[in-house]
């Protein structure tokens, strides 16, 4: 059935079918589309560069001004052309996007609320800062459900940096940074609306618009809402697929002025009731009922400007701020809180023949406020200071130094220097690169995001979690053949880590239970590994090939010996291949294997099994309008085919399911159609 209908899909006659033109923006898209070249962050835009005629895109998560072939900072681009893809495979959310980059896995968090966070090459996803056009709209450290609460529509392009980056941007980006980077308005006004529906009762309307409002000054909106009902797969009264209503408006502004200056101004809003747990009616294997809900709002709004001082010297300024607002309920437990974050930066940044530099201040605001739970309120405030140097050596010989000096309320100073090396002769990249870097801990371990807060004894006597992390890459271009080698290695000191106790009190005077604390580990968690990737495009075909090993491990003191970290598969790797005629088709199919995990606290298994997840999709083009279809999940794997989700009786942090460590949600089709105005 679907081999016939991607058939259908490429024979259908075109009528009045012209190809797509690109838009008149200041991006652009390029053949080496998980590697970019950089630019200054001062000028918040995207331009053109011809190197033997191949056009690249200047990136905004490094500090620097280089392109592609100077750059020591490895950069991983997901270009505008996947995020179409993806667009239309997980229109709701950016999970997809990122999920099928190699080196980073979307790990669910909450079962019963279907949350996920990111974890870049191995590292636990608390220390993944995100960013959008580098600026921390979703917090400093962004709680797991806000993976699932951005929508990619008015998305240009998603960079990723993985490794300590908190040389660039402080504590929270210890294990590496996603920037996702927004469109920008073209001189003519365009848009686009995109409806879709999938199988399992879910439905997404995204819409875009962007136009010109004068000659130095554009504007953007993007808006959606979308649905998912609740869904027990297996009907054993536990909700399998969380159910939500989410509604999302964003406005964006830009202005540039005739002197260089430009200003960037943003506001985001987004409202989500999501409801998990069991059923209605249902209860658990203790007899009672246990709903997990929680409704959201989020407020935020950044500012970004620019302009020269001199010749060689420009100035940047920035600033954001977020309010995010949840009510939760955990069975018999209700919560109410607040996660408030603010960002102020300034800093000058200057250039010679070989050189560049920046040096720049920074105050960096945490804060969380809960109505039943004050005990674990907590205000950090980091002011700091950090600069970077880009030096040319000789000819194929670059270097870049950075560092960041915080001095936080909470858990004092902290140095985070990062150095990176280039070698490029030819076609030939060598990059290597190490740093340090920190996390200042928070109650929100994955479990505790899963469970809340009820059943967690205050936190006492912690220190700042501590990474070092390393890198050698090797990338080569034969002909059209694309190919990228990495090795990297992180050790972390101090991972905190959950650990159950009998108390006589619970947190708010309940009866007595087991409950759980937050520590400090001992020992080192230890993450190596390599990636390979192989890209290949020839005419209208695009093949790619990835695989990840990860060797994992952390040190177990009852067991007195190292042992996997759960959820950690040392083997997956994945498979694209993609047929494109731009503004006609798109045919194409994708598998992933995900290896064995070792698991923690499931009485069902030890150790998950391996498994494949496969997809095809189709679209066809005609005119503006764009029809598409995804198949998701071929094999129809889900978890609890294997075992139930729901434990025999409630752990000690609060949980009543097992983790995740397949897919959960089973075969399942999405269909829809993109409706495309104006410039393109």
């Amino acid at each position: 059935m679907a081999i016939f209908v991607l058939l259908l899909f490429y024979f259908t006659p075109v009528c009045a079918n012209q190809p797509e033109k690109a838009p008149e923006l200041k991006e652009n898209t390029h053949e080496h589309e998980h590697e970019a070249s950089d630019e200054h962050e001062h000028e918040h835009e995207h331009e053109h560069e011809h190197e033997h005629g191949v056009e690249t895109i200047r990136v905004e998560s490094t500090r620097s001004g280089r392109n592609v072939s100077d750059e020591p900072v490895r950069v991983e681009v997901i270009n505008s052309e996947e995020l179409q893809e993806k667009a239309m495979m997980r229109p709701g959310n950016i999970s997809m996007l990122v999920a099928e980059t190699g080196g980073v896995r979307v790990q669910t968090t909450s079962p019963a609320l279907g949350s996920a966070n990111i974890r870049l090459q191995g590292l636990y996803g608390r220390y993944t800062q995100l960013l959008n056009d580098g600026l921390p709209l979703y917090g400093g450290q962004a709680a797991s459900i806000g993976l699932l609460q951005i929508p990619p529509t008015d998305l240009a392009r998603v960079e990723i940096i993985k490794g300590s980056a908190s040389s660039l941007y402080g504590g929270s980006a210890m294990g590496g940074v996603i920037n996702l980077i927004s469109r920008k308005p073209s001189d003519d006004a365009e848009g686009e609306v995109l409806v879709n529906a999938t199988t399992e009762d879910g439905q997404d309307f995204t819409t875009y618009f962007a136009s010109p409002l004068s000659d130095t000054t554009g504007a953007s909106i993007t808006a959606g809402a979308h649905h998912q009902a609740v869904q027990d797969f297996d009907d054993d009264g536990w909700i399998d697929m969380a159910g939500y209503e989410r509604y999302t408006a964003r406005p964006r502004l830009f202005w540039e002025g005739d002197n260089g200056t430009n200003v960037y101004v943003t506001a985001g809003v987004m409202r989500e009731n999501r409801r998990g747990g069991a059923l209605d009616g249902a209860v658990t294997p203790a007899g009672s009922a246990f709903q997990q809900n929680q409704d959201s709002e989020r407020f935020d709004t950044g500012l970004i400007a620019s302009g020269a001082l001199t010749e060689n010297l420009s100035w940047n300024a920035r600033a954001s701020a977020m309010l995010q607002q949840h009510e939760k309920q955990f069975g018999e437990a209700n919560d109410k809180d607040e996660h408030e974050s603010y960002l102020l930066e300034s800093s000058v940044s200057g250039y010679t023949d070989k050189m560049q530099w920046i040096l720049g201040v920074a105050m960096q605001s945490e804060r969380f406020e809960s109505e039943v739970y004050p005990a674990f309120n907590y205000r950090y405030d980091v002011p700091g200071i950090f600069g970077q140097t880009d030096y040319a050596l000789f000819d194929d010989v670059s270097a870049s130094l950075s560092a960041r000096f915080d001095d936080h309320s909470e858990y004092g100073s902290q140095f985070s220097p990062r150095v990176s090396l280039l070698y490029s002769p030819h076609d030939l990249a060598i990059r290597a690169s190490y740093g340090q870097g920190y996390f200042a801990p928070t109650p929100f371990v994955e479990e505790i995001e899963a469970a809340g807060l009820s059943r967690l004894a205050p936190l006492m006597g912690l220190q700042a979690e501590e990474a070092d992390t390393a890198s050698l890459d090797f990338s080569y271009q034969f002909d059209k053949l694309e190919t990228h080698l990495s090795f990297f290695a992180s050790n972390i000191e101090g991972v905190t880590k959950l650990e159950a106790f009998s108390s006589d009190v619970s947190v708010n005077d309940q009866a007595s239970f087991d409950r759980v604390r937050l520590i400090n580990a001992q020992g080192e968690s230890r993450i190596h590994g390599s990636e390979l990737l192989l890209r290949y495009k020839y005419q209208d075909f695009k093949v790619t090939a990835s695989y990840l090993f990860l060797d994992a491990t952390e040190y177990d003191e009852t067991l007195g010996q190292r042992q996997e970290i759960k959820l950690s598969p040392k083997h997956s790797a994945g498979f694209v291949a993609m047929w494109e005629r731009h503004g006609e088709f798109r045919v194409g199919f994708e598998a992933y294997y995900t290896g064995t995990q070792r698991l923690e606290n499931n009485p069902y298994r030890d150790k998950s099994k391996a498994y494949w997840h496969l997809g095809l999709l189709g679209e066809k083009t005609f005119g503006q309008f764009s029809w598409f279809i995804n198949f998701e999940n071929l094999l129809n794997i889900r978890q609890t085919k294997e075992n139930p989700l729901v434990l025999p009786m409630r752990s000690a942090d609060g949980q009543w399911t097992t983790d995740i460590w397949s897919r959960n949600d089973g075969f399942i089709v999405n269909a829809g159609v993109r409706i495309r105005f104006g410039a393109h």
